[in-house]
């Protein structure tokens, strides 16, 4: 596929405990403008995800905001994004992030950030999708989880095609060089049939 048009970034609400975190946020958001990609995120303007946004929009890029009425009422909306969408449940916001989206990174983060790029993953699994799904590491970060998906294709709960689909580095270069590269193939998700009663 061609360089994304518009990149959705799920990352943490907080800072993380040490500074290469916020470092790498804002180089990854100077990087997206510089490129002319499109900046798709949570709308907070808090942690990680306040950093991103505030590198894009300070380049000239375009960010766009997705964000439930619940959080923009505690006062974490960013006021000064190029679009905030506000939408009345998190199931919209994930689903309205990758109508807007052709490509997935994660960049350190929590519960959320998992929760997110997951169901990305998922929808991938199921043929929903075909765009590239990435983990942007920072201080091995996603050391184990990587670990821990090789550890799924050795049990045969994922398939080794649909693990190797997934880029995990630290080389901001070389992650964008490989969604241009990206081939989206469909593997049809592990079932085994004998273990399935008729």
């Amino acid at each position: 596929m061609p360089q994304p048009n518009a990149l959705c970034v799920y990352c943490g609400s907080s800072s993380g405990q040490h500074p290469e975190y916020a470092e790498q946020a804002r180089r990854f958001g100077a990087e997206m403008a510089r490129r002319g990609i499109t900046l798709v995120y949570g709308g907070g303007n808090v942690g990680l995800m306040g950093i991103v946004a505030d590198a894009v929009l300070a380049g000239g890029g375009k960010v766009t905001g997705v964000i439930p009425r619940q959080l923009v009422e505690r006062e974490v909306a960013h006021a000064g994004l190029s679009e905030l969408v506000v939408v009345d449940t998190m199931h919209q916001r994930k689903t309205r992030m990758f109508e807007l989206s052709d490509a997935f990174v994660a960049l350190p983060g929590g519960f959320g950030t998992m929760d997110e790029m997951f169901e990305m993953l998922t929808w991938a699994q199921l043929g929903l999708h075909r765009y590239p799904c990435a983990f942007l590491d920072v201080r091995d970060y996603y050391r184990d989880l990587r670990g821990m998906m090789d550890h799924m294709v050795g049990e045969h709960f994922v398939r080794a095609e649909q693990r190797e689909s997934i880029w995990f580095g630290d080389d901001m270069n070389a992650l964008f060089d490989w969604m241009q590269h990206y081939q989206g193939s469909y593997q049809p998700k592990w079932i085994d049939r004998d273990s399935v009663e008729a």
